[in-house]
Protein backbone atom coordinates (compact mmCIF):
# COMPACT_ATOMS: atom_id res chain seq x y z
CA UNK A 1 0.00 0.00 0.00
CA UNK A 2 2.48 2.39 0.69
CA UNK A 3 4.65 2.85 -2.85
CA UNK A 4 6.20 5.20 -3.83
CA UNK A 5 5.51 7.35 -6.47
CA UNK A 6 8.25 7.18 -9.48
CA UNK A 7 9.00 9.57 -11.94
CA UNK A 8 6.67 7.80 -14.28
CA UNK A 9 3.36 7.96 -11.89
CA UNK A 10 4.03 11.96 -10.96
CA UNK A 11 6.00 14.85 -12.57
CA UNK A 12 6.29 18.30 -10.81
CA UNK A 13 9.21 20.87 -11.97
CA UNK A 14 9.20 24.50 -11.51
CA UNK A 15 12.38 26.05 -14.19
CA UNK A 16 15.38 27.56 -12.20
CA UNK A 17 16.55 30.18 -14.31
CA UNK A 18 19.76 31.30 -14.76
CA UNK A 19 18.71 34.91 -14.83
CA UNK A 20 15.71 36.86 -12.36
CA UNK A 21 14.44 40.11 -13.20
CA UNK A 22 15.11 42.30 -10.33
CA UNK A 23 12.00 44.46 -11.76
CA UNK A 24 9.64 41.75 -11.78
CA UNK A 25 10.53 41.04 -7.95
CA UNK A 26 9.97 44.13 -6.86
CA UNK A 27 6.65 44.43 -8.78
CA UNK A 28 5.83 40.90 -8.07
CA UNK A 29 6.31 41.99 -4.14
CA UNK A 30 4.58 45.30 -3.81
CA UNK A 31 1.65 44.86 -6.41
CA UNK A 32 1.72 40.71 -7.54
CA UNK A 33 -1.41 40.11 -5.01
CA UNK A 34 -2.97 42.89 -7.20
CA UNK A 35 -2.28 41.67 -10.56
CA UNK A 36 -1.71 38.15 -9.99
CA UNK A 37 -3.19 37.12 -6.88
CA UNK A 38 -6.83 38.79 -6.86
CA UNK A 39 -7.81 37.85 -10.82
CA UNK A 40 -6.12 34.31 -10.53
CA UNK A 41 -6.82 33.24 -7.08
CA UNK A 42 -10.58 34.78 -7.23
CA UNK A 43 -11.16 32.34 -10.65
CA UNK A 44 -8.99 29.39 -8.81
CA UNK A 45 -11.45 29.43 -5.62
CA UNK A 46 -14.61 28.71 -8.13
CA UNK A 47 -12.25 26.08 -10.17
CA UNK A 48 -11.19 24.25 -6.56
CA UNK A 49 -15.12 24.33 -5.27
CA UNK A 50 -15.98 22.75 -9.01
CA UNK A 51 -12.67 20.12 -8.73
CA UNK A 52 -13.91 19.35 -5.00
CA UNK A 53 -17.59 18.25 -5.82
CA UNK A 54 -15.75 16.15 -8.59
CA UNK A 55 -14.41 14.39 -5.98
CA UNK A 56 -16.62 13.88 -4.46
CA UNK A 57 -18.34 12.12 -7.48
CA UNK A 58 -15.29 10.72 -8.41
CA UNK A 59 -15.10 8.41 -5.05
CA UNK A 60 -18.42 7.24 -5.37
CA UNK A 61 -17.65 6.37 -9.36
CA UNK A 62 -14.17 4.61 -8.05
CA UNK A 63 -16.04 2.49 -4.96
CA UNK A 64 -18.97 0.97 -8.04
CA UNK A 65 -16.49 1.19 -11.21
CA UNK A 66 -12.84 0.94 -9.74
CA UNK A 67 -12.18 4.00 -12.29
CA UNK A 68 -11.48 7.92 -11.41
CA UNK A 69 -13.80 8.99 -14.43
CA UNK A 70 -11.42 10.57 -17.04
CA UNK A 71 -12.81 14.47 -17.42
CA UNK A 72 -12.93 14.62 -13.88
CA UNK A 73 -9.24 13.45 -13.85
CA UNK A 74 -8.03 15.80 -16.33
CA UNK A 75 -9.98 18.99 -15.22
CA UNK A 76 -8.33 18.90 -11.74
CA UNK A 77 -5.25 18.52 -12.65
CA UNK A 78 -5.66 21.28 -15.24
CA UNK A 79 -6.91 22.94 -12.29
CA UNK A 80 -2.95 21.84 -10.54
CA UNK A 81 -1.67 23.32 -13.20
CA UNK A 82 -3.11 26.82 -13.05
CA UNK A 83 -2.05 26.62 -9.73
CA UNK A 84 1.06 25.52 -9.89
CA UNK A 85 2.38 28.65 -12.04
CA UNK A 86 0.53 31.07 -10.27
CA UNK A 87 2.00 30.54 -6.68
CA UNK A 88 5.86 29.59 -8.40
CA UNK A 89 5.62 33.67 -9.76
CA UNK A 90 3.66 34.47 -6.02
CA UNK A 91 6.69 32.68 -4.50
CA UNK A 92 9.02 34.32 -7.12
CA UNK A 93 10.58 30.88 -8.47
CA UNK A 94 9.64 32.02 -11.70
CA UNK A 95 9.42 35.47 -13.88
CA UNK A 96 6.48 36.45 -16.64
CA UNK A 97 3.59 35.97 -15.89
CA UNK A 98 1.14 33.04 -15.41
CA UNK A 99 -1.25 32.40 -17.67
CA UNK A 100 -4.95 31.94 -17.04
CA UNK A 101 -7.35 29.04 -17.33
CA UNK A 102 -7.04 24.84 -16.73
CA UNK A 103 -5.66 24.39 -20.19
CA UNK A 104 -3.09 27.81 -20.02
CA UNK A 105 0.40 26.56 -21.14
CA UNK A 106 3.64 27.30 -19.35
CA UNK A 107 7.38 26.99 -20.18
CA UNK A 108 8.61 27.39 -16.89
CA UNK A 109 6.45 25.22 -14.48
CA UNK A 110 5.27 21.10 -15.13
CA UNK A 111 2.88 19.02 -13.42
CA UNK A 112 1.98 15.57 -14.97
CA UNK A 113 -0.03 12.66 -13.18
CA UNK A 114 -0.27 9.52 -15.08
CA UNK A 115 -4.02 8.32 -14.55
CA UNK A 116 -4.86 5.42 -13.24
CA UNK A 117 -6.41 2.67 -14.83
CA UNK A 118 -7.81 1.09 -11.90
CA UNK A 119 -8.20 1.55 -8.37
CA UNK A 120 -8.73 0.16 -5.33
CA UNK A 121 -12.08 0.20 -3.41
CA UNK A 122 -10.18 -0.91 -0.58
CA UNK A 123 -7.94 1.64 -0.34
CA UNK A 124 -10.83 4.04 -1.23
CA UNK A 125 -12.36 3.11 2.13
CA UNK A 126 -9.09 3.14 4.24
CA UNK A 127 -8.44 6.73 2.91
CA UNK A 128 -11.91 7.76 4.05
CA UNK A 129 -12.09 6.60 7.56
CA UNK A 130 -8.61 6.45 8.43
CA UNK A 131 -7.31 9.45 6.02
CA UNK A 132 -7.00 11.70 8.77
CA UNK A 133 -4.90 9.68 10.76
CA UNK A 134 -2.21 8.48 8.18
CA UNK A 135 -1.89 10.45 5.34
CA UNK A 136 -2.80 14.10 7.25
CA UNK A 137 -1.64 13.94 10.83
CA UNK A 138 2.27 12.82 9.89
CA UNK A 139 2.58 14.30 6.72
CA UNK A 140 0.85 17.81 8.25
CA UNK A 141 2.82 18.20 11.21
CA UNK A 142 6.38 17.00 8.78
CA UNK A 143 5.00 19.93 6.35
CA UNK A 144 4.26 22.96 8.80
CA UNK A 145 7.98 22.61 9.93
CA UNK A 146 8.67 22.90 6.60
CA UNK A 147 6.47 25.32 5.53
CA UNK A 148 8.13 28.24 7.93
CA UNK A 149 11.78 26.89 6.58
CA UNK A 150 10.48 27.33 3.46
CA UNK A 151 9.18 31.13 4.17
CA UNK A 152 12.80 31.85 5.78
CA UNK A 153 14.36 30.51 2.10
CA UNK A 154 11.68 32.45 0.40
CA UNK A 155 12.55 35.94 2.41
CA UNK A 156 16.48 34.97 1.98
CA UNK A 157 16.22 33.99 -1.94
CA UNK A 158 14.56 37.76 -2.58
CA UNK A 159 17.43 39.61 -1.60
CA UNK A 160 19.51 37.05 -3.51
CA UNK A 161 17.36 37.86 -6.40
CA UNK A 162 17.52 41.71 -5.61
CA UNK A 163 21.26 41.91 -5.20
CA UNK A 164 22.65 39.30 -7.63
CA UNK A 165 19.81 38.80 -10.08
CA UNK A 166 20.28 35.11 -9.18
CA UNK A 167 17.73 32.34 -7.06
CA UNK A 168 20.31 30.44 -5.44
CA UNK A 169 19.62 26.80 -6.63
CA UNK A 170 19.82 25.31 -3.58
CA UNK A 171 16.65 27.27 -2.42
CA UNK A 172 14.67 27.30 -5.17
CA UNK A 173 15.06 23.06 -5.15
CA UNK A 174 14.08 23.42 -1.57
CA UNK A 175 11.27 25.53 -2.05
CA UNK A 176 9.73 23.82 -5.44
CA UNK A 177 10.28 20.18 -3.16
CA UNK A 178 7.69 21.98 -0.45
CA UNK A 179 5.26 22.30 -3.08
CA UNK A 180 6.02 19.16 -5.10
CA UNK A 181 5.26 17.42 -1.63
CA UNK A 182 2.38 18.90 -0.87
CA UNK A 183 0.90 18.32 -4.02
CA UNK A 184 1.97 14.19 -3.70
CA UNK A 185 -0.28 14.47 -0.45
CA UNK A 186 -3.00 16.53 -1.59
CA UNK A 187 -3.51 13.90 -4.86
CA UNK A 188 -3.44 10.97 -2.86
CA UNK A 189 -5.83 12.09 -0.27
CA UNK A 190 -7.92 13.47 -3.32
CA UNK A 191 -8.01 9.54 -4.84
CA UNK A 192 -5.80 10.77 -7.73
CA UNK A 193 -3.33 7.93 -6.43
CA UNK A 194 -3.06 5.10 -4.79
CA UNK A 195 0.36 5.51 -4.16
CA UNK A 196 1.03 6.86 -0.79
CA UNK A 197 3.58 9.98 -0.76
CA UNK A 198 6.94 9.73 0.38
CA UNK A 199 8.12 11.94 3.28
CA UNK A 200 10.28 13.78 0.68
CA UNK A 201 10.02 17.08 -1.61
CA UNK A 202 12.53 15.25 -3.95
Amino acid sequence: METTPTAQDFTFNIVHQERYSRGELLLRSFFGFLYIGIPHLFLLLFMNIAAAVLSLVAWFAILFTGQYPRSFFEFRLGVLRWQTRVYARLFNLSDDYPAFGSKGSDDKTRVDIVYPQSQSRILLLVRLIFGFIYILIPHGFCLFFRAIATYFVVFIAWWAVLITGTYPKGMHDFVTGTFRWGLRVGNYYSYMTDKYPPFSGK
